[in-house]
């Protein structure tokens, strides 16, 4: 979509699965602050103040659930699970996934400047977009819509299993701002022989980034690697 088109918005809706009762709310949701200065001379508003309740509601939503349906999970790990879940890499990758940047609207500079497929900017607006169904459709609606794209992966986390490569994607992470030590180490292990759980640390440089349980070592490496890659690339918000 050029970025200063109106989107098609019963394609989104389509998409979300939701059909906007007031469908301004969906076009602000969408509207990068670029777009608004650009075009809209402070008439047209930008998704900020969406993106804010967005967050909000979303964390929400999420908490919830997991509290739910993870009966066994002690606070710091459902913390952690959480701040997985919501951090702007995976919001990211899921609006990625299902097309969301295709509909942002953008300022000139910003769409040609490849803002369309930063991570920061689809994470806020799919923010915003959970924050326009929140008020237009009440928290039944925005909690339908949110677990909706975010189930695979929290039945991922609740079965114990790992949604990506965990490992593999930190490891790239790193490696991209050159070369670096990983080290994954036993914290403490815990429990019956038929029920070990193992507390497992990743540190880079000797520095630990990040810390998991699982019942395998090999579950609590990934875990740790997950909590690292939240608190990396996207949880500093949070």
């Amino acid at each position: 979509m050029n970025s200063l088109q109106k989107p098609d918005i019963e394609e989104l809706e389509e998409i979300l699965g939701y059909t906007f009762k007031d469908e301004s709310l969906l076009l602000t949701a969408v509207t990068h602050s670029s777009y608004a200065n650009e075009a809209g001379r402070g008439s047209i508003r930008s998704n900020e103040r969406l993106e804010f309740l967005g967050d909000a509601v979303l964390d929400m939503v999420v908490s919830r659930d997991i509290f739910t349906r993870m009966s066994d999970k002690a606070e710091g790990e459902l913390t952690k699970i959480r701040a997985s879940l919501v951090c702007e890499r995976s919001l990211a990758q899921i609006g990625k996934r299902i097309g969301i940047n295709r509909f942002m609207r953008l300022g000139r500079g910003e769409d040609g400047g490849g803002g369309r497929e930063r991570d920061s900017i689809v994470a806020d607006c799919a923010e915003a977009i959970i924050g326009a169904v929140y008020i237009d459709g009440g928290f039944a609606a925005a909690s339908e819509c949110v677990l909706r794209q975010m189930m695979p992966a929290i039945e991922a986390f609740a079965s114990g299993k790992v949604v990506n490569d965990s490992k593999s994607e930190l490891q790239e992470l790193l490696q991209r701002s050159g070369t670096r030590d990983i080290e994954y180490s036993l914290v403490k292990e815990e429990g019956p022989d038929h029920a070990k759980v193992f507390t497992m640390s990743v540190s880079v440089d000797g520095k630990v980034i990040g810390t998991g349980t699982g019942r395998s070592k090999k579950l609590g490496e990934a875990a740790a690697a997950s909590d690292a890659l939240a608190r990396l690339s996207g949880n500093s918000k949070r």
